[in-house]
């Protein structure tokens, strides 16, 4: 079944439909968009979120226009159901700061990440590793912060060419963490036997000093001699 053009966007058939939602002022994808659709413009709306399965069903779309939104997250399995006819995907200038790993697997199109506030650490390093940067804006995907900040400010490719790997950075920041986590364990047990010992040597303490305030056996042994004679 073909769907029909959602009424907020035109379409044209050009050996496929194209679906033309450019500044509609929408906050999520449309659904139920034709299944024949080849080019999906949705540059310049509010969308903020792109959920799974957003474009299922797609085989045929060769261009996705994201760009100029407030993305901000992308779920696993956002663009599951898109073939490798995609060419080119433009999720340039939104407010991506990182991705699930697996965001574009299984896609061979060349995907525009230009101007978004990116966070340099290993998951953005593994995800750049699985995808083809668009080359004309590759230098301006850069860190916007980072686990490192000397990074700072820096196209994020130049920085992994020059051998920098965030994910060596990220397990020796995780192995510190839990050397520190097992040095805090190890000083409250420290701590809570010092504390047991001292408190079980101030109560035997105060037992001997106890016993030592009560009458001995040779001065009871006296007097219970004195009380005999007597009767």
């Amino acid at each position: 079944m073909t769907h029909a053009c959602p009424k907020i966007c035109h379409c044209t058939d050009r050996n496929g439909v194209v679906v033309q939602c450019t500044s509609r002022n929408l906050e999520s994808i449309p659904p139920n968009l034709p299944k024949d659709t080849v080019v999906l413009l949705l540059s310049s709306n509010r969308i903020r979120h792109i959920p799974k399965e957003a474009f299922t069903d797609l085989h045929r779309l060769r261009e996705l226009d994201l760009s100029h939104n407030a993305i901000e997250s992308v779920e696993v399995g956002a663009f599951q159901g898109i073939s490798e006819n995609l060419r080119t995907m433009d999720l340039s200038n939104n407010h991506l700061s990182s991705l699930p790993k697996d965001t574009f697997a299984k896609l061979h199109a060349r995907i525009r990440l230009s101007q978004n506030p990116w966070h340099c650490e290993c998951s953005l390093q593994e995800v750049l590793r699985e995808l083809r940067l668009d080359p004309e804006t590759v230098n301006e995907v850069s860190c916007y912060t980072s686990v490192q900040e000397e990074y700072v400010g820096q196209p994020v490719i130049q920085v992994l060419d020059s051998g920098i790997n965030f994910c060596n950075f990220h397990h020796k920041t995780t192995d510190v963490a839990m050397f520190v986590a097992m040095f805090c364990w190890f000083s409250m047990v420290t701590a809570y036997i010092i504390y047991y010992i001292k408190h079980n040597q101030e109560d035997a303490r105060r037992h001997m000093e106890y016993l030592k305030s009560l009458p001995s056996t040779s001065h009871i042994s006296k007097d219970y001699d004195t009380a005999s004679s007597v009767f």
